[in-house]
């Protein structure tokens, strides 16, 4: 079974160089192997395949991607919240105000204006487009120009939704997002009071994220595509990778007011919406971040690998067979935990080698 391990500390890397058995010389002028004066080390380890991993685990919360806030276009009253949790598709409303459904409708512009006969643009482009995926388009051709056909359209939506048949759609009667939205806040409580400036609730992706904080230091773990590995609340193991940062006000902040020392990053799972389902929200989830890997590597404990003395330099391996020792020059990889990847002439899984008495 392959063992992977944690991260190791920087201090390990160090040890290679400056090691507690010394340095050896290769004798013979053989810059590849010589046999060791002092004859057998005081201890010895066994060279094993396995895969390395350097990795930091902090603590995460399930969550789930691009929160944002929806701010009523204009002033009014809520008179119905909305459902913290609830997640809402094209065509259904978001809350109410005035007695009114705010409507969510898909698109990337968002609803500036009040849209009627005559107007023109990419906003009553994509208000068409969300009439016709709605089953109110018949006679509809759908471009960027608001004509009968358009207002005919509108009427018969609105009538399905029990509002007058104007015609036209004020602004604040619809938000646009650009795809369905999980309600994760409820901002605004019932008989509110709402305007341009307040929100009404706060929205995000029914893409499921973790949501973890690692320190300053810890920059190069932030880059997107790197790889986690997460438990859920639940016990349950996904795997995912980062996909961006938290907006610099969202992250964590030093006592003096300024930038904290902390990056929330934000991780999406593998395995798509469903995976998140029934999580505590609440509770905490186990992050794994991977920032190196080597998979199906010979290694060794870092004690062993000795530094050798002499114009070719490098490092080597005390190797062990039977009552005699022979020092062998190898090639030195990655660490981790504690452990060095080798390569060289007669290093296989299974070879015993010295080890250095701490």
């Amino acid at each position: 079974m392959k063992r992977r391990t944690r991260l190791m500390s920087g201090a390990a890397v160090v040890t290679v160089a400056a090691l507690g058995a010394g340095a050896y010389a290769l004798r013979g002028g053989d810059p590849g192997a010589g046999r060791v004066a002092d004859g057998l080390p005081p201890a010895t380890a066994t060279v094993v395949r396995t895969d390395l991993v350097r990795s930091k685990t902090v603590d995460g919360k399930v969550d789930f991607a691009g929160r944002r806030p929806v701010r009523s276009a204009v002033e009014g009253t809520v008179t119905v919240a909305a459902r913290e949790g609830a997640t809402v598709t094209r065509g259904q409303a978001l809350y109410e105000r005035d007695d009114k459904p705010v409507t969510l409708l898909y698109g990337p512009v968002p609803a500036f204006r009040e849209m009627r006969a005559g107007s023109r643009g990419s906003d009553i482009l994509q208000l068409e487009r969300n009439l016709l995926a709605l089953g109110y388009g018949a006679g509809l051709y759908v471009d960027p120009r608001f004509d009968r056909a358009t207002e005919a359209a509108v009427k018969r939506w609105q009538k399905s939704l029990n509002r007058t048949p104007t015609g036209r759609v004020g602004k604040g009667d619809v938000v646009f997002q650009p795809d369905q939205v999980k309600v994760a806040s409820a901002d605004a409580a019932l008989a509110d009071q709402v305007g341009p400036a307040d929100p009404v609730l706060t929205v995000a992706s029914t893409r499921p994220v973790v949501r973890a904080e690692l320190d300053q230091g810890d920059v190069s773990l932030t880059a997107k595509g790197t790889r986690a590995e997460v438990e859920l609340p639940s016990g349950k193991k996904e795997s995912g990778r980062v996909t961006g940062t938290a907006a610099p006000e969202a992250s964590g902040e030093a006592e003096d007011g300024g930038p904290g020392d902390t990056v929330t990053v934000e991780v999406t799972l593998d395995g798509g919406r469903s995976v998140a389902a029934g999580e505590d929200s609440r509770a905490t989830a186990s992050v794994t971040f991977v920032s190196e890997a080597r998979e199906d590597v010979l290694a060794v404990p870092v004690e062993a690998v000795v530094a050798l003395r002499g114009a070719h330099g490098g490092y080597g391996l005390q190797v062990v067979r039977g009552g005699t020792s022979r020092m062998v020059r190898v090639r030195t990889g990655m660490t981790a935990d504690g452990r060095i990847e080798v390569s060289g002439s007669g290093i296989t899984e299974g070879t015993k080698v010295g080890v250095a008495t701490p």
